[in-house]
């Protein structure tokens, strides 16, 4: 879990990343929540998809968005996070140029960064948007979306309550063959606390049926049952 700098448009931008064993495993670029409300690369939910795709094979970067830790700058309200977004992206795809896969994904206030990052980059094929900001933050930019993923919302979670986001996603049109899957996760809190096991598992399932459908990895095989 080596510590990287990246050079961003505000100046340096503090990272870890885990390189993976295959010269063209898919990557992931993890985003955490809002600066201005304690949101760093180091909270449960962002540390936990980190390890989550290390597990599968990725090759993984999180980072702190400007002003957060020892990366540079100040809060920019999205458009400057949205930039070291693309500068951490730009990084990774360095390391990983034949990438199988791109995967974004993005906690409240950077799910609304990764999704914005979304429409930018027509690599990406994935995303898990956890706790997305939909009663503080527009979403209305996915017009289409241009790919499929998931959207993880707690059913307690007081900051955006789950009907907000359930009608953000019934708002969102879709390119033709793209589907959201939305899970509203039972006793769940916005920051998912005693949740986060959960959350990062349900997560896995999703993944693991994604990529064995882009061909990343192999149907598993069911087991026989000993008579």
């Amino acid at each position: 879990m080596p510590e990287v700098i990246i050079t961003g448009q505000a100046g340096r931008i503090e990272a870890r990343y885990h390189p993976a064993e295959e010269p063209n495993a898919p990557i992931a670029l993890v985003m955490h929540g809002h600066p201005m409300f304690g949101g760093t690369m180091n909270n449960p939910i962002p540390h936990a998809l980190y390890h989550m795709f290390a597990r599968k094979g990725f090759a993984v970067l999180r980072f702190n968005f400007r002003g957060v830790g020892r990366s540079q700058g100040f809060f920019d309200n999205g458009a400057g996070e949205l930039a070291d977004a693309a500068a951490a992206l730009d990084w990774l795809q360095a390391r990983v140029p034949e990438a199988r896969t791109c995967w974004l994904a993005g906690v409240s206030f950077g799910s609304w960064i990764s999704m914005q990052l979304l429409m930018r980059r027509p690599e990406v094929q994935g995303f898990l948007t956890i706790a997305p900001l939909a009663r503080h933050y527009d979403f209305s930019f996915l017009a289409p979306c241009p790919t499929s993923g998931l959207i993880v919302h707690g059913e307690l979670d007081k900051v955006t309550p789950p009907d907000v986001v359930e009608n953000m996603v019934k708002k969102i049109k879709t390119q033709k063959g793209i589907t959201l899957t939305l899970e509203i996760m039972p006793g769940a809190n916005h920051f998912f606390e005693g949740k986060v096991e959960e959350l990062a598992n349900l997560c896995s399932t999703y993944l693991d049926k994604r990529l064995e459908e882009l061909g990343i990895i192999e149907p598993a095989v069911p087991r026989l049952e000993r008579k």
